[in-house]
Order: C-alpha cells, then sequence, then structure tokens
C-alpha cells in the first residue's frame, strides 16, 4: 500500500486562531502511520487570515467544494498526483473507521492544546524564515538603456568576483524607457542561460515607477543622437539647446529618484559620450541627500584610446602604457596629459625586466606632436566610431565601466592612477559646482583626487576653457529650466 493523506491545519472562516479539528486529524494521521508501515501524511499549516484566500484557489484548481475545517484528500500515487477530496475531520474519521477500524478518541483539554502548539509552531517558523531572508541581502545593480550595445558587452563580465569580490549575491535591473517589453524579456532569459554564479534574479523595467529602488550600484548608459532632420534651419546653438533640455529633463528625474530610493552608499557611473560631465552634474544637484563623491563619469575610453595612439608610435602594446592623465570635459575639450605616463617593454637604448618602465615624454620627443596632433586624433578616432555606429564605442564603454568598477571595489593598486570626472569644489582652482576630470586613486573602495602633479599654466588655461564650456551647458540648462517655470506660471 501507497496512500498519501494530505492534511491541512486550517481555521474557520470567522478567523479563530486554532483548530482543534485539525488537532485530531493529525493525531488520527500519526496513528494510521504506526499501524500501517507503507502510509504516509503530509501535513501543512496555513495561517488563519491565509485559510479563506488558500481554501477557495485550493477548491478551484482542484473542482472540489469544501467549507469546514480541515480539509482533507487522498492521493493514490506520490505527492501531486491526482488528489480524491474526503472532506473535514468526520469523512476522515469515518474513513479510517470503514478502511482500517482504526478511530482517535481525543479527549478536548488535549485536542485544544495540540492546536495551540501547531500556532505557535508555524509562527516560530515564520519568524525564523524572515530572519533567514532578512540576512541574505543582494546587491542591486541597475543599468539604464539596458538594451544599448554597451549593456550586452557589459552584463557576462559584470556579475563577477573580480568585479565585486565581497558580493554573495546580485539582483540585476534592467531598464529601458525606450525599448519594448518583449525586448528585455529576450533579454532576460538570454541572462538567465549564462549561469552566472552571483546572478540571484533579473527583473525589467519600462517606466521609472520603480527605477532605482534600493540600487547599491547605477549604471547609466543612456545616450542622445537627436534627429535634427526637421530643424535644418536651425542654428547650432539652438539645436544644442534642444539636446541639453532633454538631457536636463531626463537627468534632473534620475536624480531625484536616486536621492529618495537608492542605498545612500550606492555607486553612480554616468556613461557615454554626449554631455557626461552635464549629466553627472544634474545628478549631484538633484540627489543632495547622497554624498557627491558616489557619482562620477569616467574618462577610461579616452585613455585607452590615446594610449592606443601612442603604443603605435612606439611599437608596443596599448597595455604597457600606463598614467596617462584626462583633464576637463570628457565629451568636449579635453587634454591628453602625459606628464606621469609611463612605457613598458619598451625596444630601445635602456632595457630592463618586465617590471621596468621609462617615461614616455623621455622615450618621445616630439612635443609638437603630442601637444596637437595626438589630441587631434584622439578626438577624431571617437567622431568615426560615433559616425559610422551611431552610438557610442560599446566596447570600449563597458570596458571603462569594468575597469573603474574593479578600482572602486578594491582589486587595484594604489598606485595606479585613473582619470575620473567628479565635482570639483575648489580643486586646482577650478569654479565650484562643475564636474571636471582629473586625476585620482583608489583606496579602499574610496576615490582620492591626485595633487603630486605639475599644473602649469598652459594647463590651467585649458582647464578653464573646460570649465567655461562646461558652465556654458549649465546655463543653458538653466534657461531651459526658466522656460518651462514661465510657462507654467503662465
Amino acid at each position: 500500500m501507497n496512500v498519501t493523506f494530505l492534511i491541512y491545519r486550517v481555521s474557520t472562516s470567522t478567523g479563530k486562531t486554532d483548530c482543534p479539528l485539525y488537532a485530531k486529524a493529525e493525531l488520527l494521521a500519526d496513528a494510521l502511520k504506526r499501524s500501517l508501515p507503507n502510509f504516509r501524511a503530509h501535513k501543512i499549516s496555513i495561517l488563519p487570515d491565509d485559510w479563506k484566500e488558500w481554501l477557495e484557489a485550493t477548491c478551484k484548481r482542484n473542482g472540489w467544494k469544501h467549507k469546514k475545517s480541515p480539509l482533507v484528500w487522498r492521493e493514490l500515487v506520490d505527492q501531486g498526483g491526482k488528489g480524491m477530496l474526503l472532506g473535514g475531520f468526520s469523512d476522515f474519521l469515518e474513513h479510517c473507521q470503514d478502511y482500517y477500524n482504526i478511530t482517535s478518541d481525543m479527549p478536548t483539554d488535549i485536542m485544544l492544546s495540540v492546536a495551540a502548539e501547531n500556532l505557535e509552531t508555524k509562527m516560530n517558523l515564520i519568524v525564523e524564515e524572515q530572519h533567514r531572508a532578512s540576512l541574505f541581502k543582494p546587491l542591486h545593480i541597475w543599468i539604464s538603456s539596458a538594451l544599448s550595445p554597451t549593456c550586452h558587452l557589459l552584463i557576462p563580465n559584470l556579475l563577477s568576483a573580480e568585479v565585486f569580490p565581497h558580493v554573495d549575491a546580485i539582483s540585476l535591473h534592467l531598464l529601458d524607457l525606450e525599448g519594448g517589453e518583449e525586448q528585455l524579456q529576450g533579454l532576460r532569459i538570454e541572462m538567465e542561460n549564462l549561469g552566472l554564479p552571483l546572478l540571484h534574479q533579473v527583473s525589467i523595467h519600462t517606466d521609472l515607477d520603480q527605477a532605482f529602488q534600493e540600487a547599491g550600484v547605477i549604471l547609466l548608459l543612456d545616450e542622445w543622437w537627436s534627429d535634427d532632420s526637421d530643424a535644418e534651419n536651425d542654428s547650432e546653438q539652438e539645436r544644442k539647446k534642444r539636446k541639453v533640455k532633454e538631457v536636463s529633463d531626463h537627468y534632473r528625474e534620475y536624480g531625484k529618484l536616486i536621492d529618495t530610493r537608492a542605498n545612500k552608499e550606492v555607486k553612480v557611473i554616468v556613461s557615454g559620450d554626449s554631455f557626461v560631465n552635464l549629466r553627472c552634474s544634474l545628478l549631484v544637484d538633484n540627489a543632495q541627500s547622497i554624498d557627491s563623491d558616489q557619482f562620477v563619469t569616467m574618462a577610461t575610453q579616452l585613455e585607452n584610446e590615446a594610449k592606443a595612439i601612442m603604443a603605435k608610435k612606439l611599437r608596443v602594446k596599448a597595455s604597457d602604457i600606463t598614467d596617462l592623465i584626462v583633464w576637463g570635459n570628457i565629451s568636449g575639450s579635453f587634454y591628453i596629459d602625459l606628464q606621469r605616463a609611463k612605457v613598458f617593454n619598451y625596444d630601445g637604448a635602456i632595457k630592463g625586466p618586465a617590471f621596468f618602465s621609462q617615461s614616455l615624454l623621455k622615450i618621445f620627443h616630439d612635443r609638437k606632436w603630442l601637444e596637437t596632433d595626438l589630441q587631434d586624433l584622439v578626438r577624431c578616432q571617437r567622431a568615426a566610431v560615433a559616425s559610422k555606429t551611431c552610438q557610442a564605442a560599446a566596447m570600449s564603454a563597458a570596458n571603462g565601466i569594468l575597469t573603474i568598477l574593479k578600482a572602486w571595489n578594491g582589486t587595484c593598486s594604489p598606485d595606479k592612477i585613473f582619470s575620473l570626472g567628479v565635482l570639483c569644489p575648489g580643486y586646482y582652482n577650478l569654479p565650484d559646482g562643475i564636474v571636471l576630470s582629473v586625476p585620482v586613486t583608489f583606496t579602499e573602495g574610496k576615490w582620492s583626487v591626485l595633487f603630486d602633479v605639475t599644473v602649469g599654466d598652459e594647463l590651467k588655461e585649458r582647464l578653464q576653457l573646460s570649465a567655461s564650456e562646461l558652465r556654458r551647458e549649465k546655463e543653458l540648462e538653466s534657461e531651459n529650466d526658466m522656460i518651462v517655470m514661465k510657462k507654467e506660471e503662465s
């Protein structure tokens, strides 16, 4: 014999806190187990407040009609097979007497005691489960423009112990305000099929209803490639003003949502080619309860592009060149500074082991080329990729994000120099309230500005040019804001 009885702890529909008849059914099932070697009983406790909804759903699913407690049914195969309704306790008792000559005679006081004990046990189990759940806290990562090529290249390497060495699980939230839900569902399924060890769950979002909730890391990949075909007669200034307005509208709202919903220790990285400094600045302005140091934009792409160009000139690999510095407006007037740059494995008059490096400026003597051609080549290289693809250089963007996250999470040498767009409150005598790319180092999950660099008159002039350019962008944003306010007032 291999018969399974499923006996459910229930309450009456009036919301009683215990069910004495369930206690009697429970002990009757135990008596059957002792008497019948192949008999099994499965018992599930349902809280009083959940009973009515559970009963209705169970009966509807199985085509049963039952209103009293407890609910007992019979299964002729292992749990999960087709069930045959027996009914309540009286039906169960009658079945046991007729088939097995087993009955139950439980005194009222014992019946009530067992019922109270059942309720207490269930409540203790719930508290224990809630405690276990509270200890499990995955890192919530939000990615905007999740359908972009950068995101597709980023994800497989993002959810790894190399990038997040002290994280046990990651909940990934894919946000795309322009894409369709069906496309995001496809991306979610593809991600789940990767079988990444750190991935706890994936959620998709096509609006801002839940955006940045509990965020520990936010990666903003938004780009604006506006279609100006309908405004051919507009001046360049008008086109730029229109783009700035679109960017500003989005990022003011992003900043406010991050301020109210994200973890206060959130790390926010702004990526892309257009208005990255302005976008980062808008986040800082509108998320005032979060430390401004937690909002950055990266010049890693520019660093790597400059390294690739220099590597061809020096006949080394791009990875053999380190410590370039990018100053200024990452998506505007920037400057590639080589005063700290080092070269490894250079085939010159002086050679050494793999760890031996030389100053790039001592190896390469054409200062005019460095000050003019190199700067122009880097700008042209980015523009060439953008014009051909009408999007950011996806591979270099993904690589740059991973590089900064690894450093921010403590997996790099404290001596390594990075170019990071950060809020500059008086650094190098630069104006306050402007996000500029400056050299930084990372130590124990914190970045700090590197001051051990020479900032000569020419560099100061370049930085002031970048600052003026960014101030004009913020003024355009302010003008748009004033126009909106005036329209609302009228």
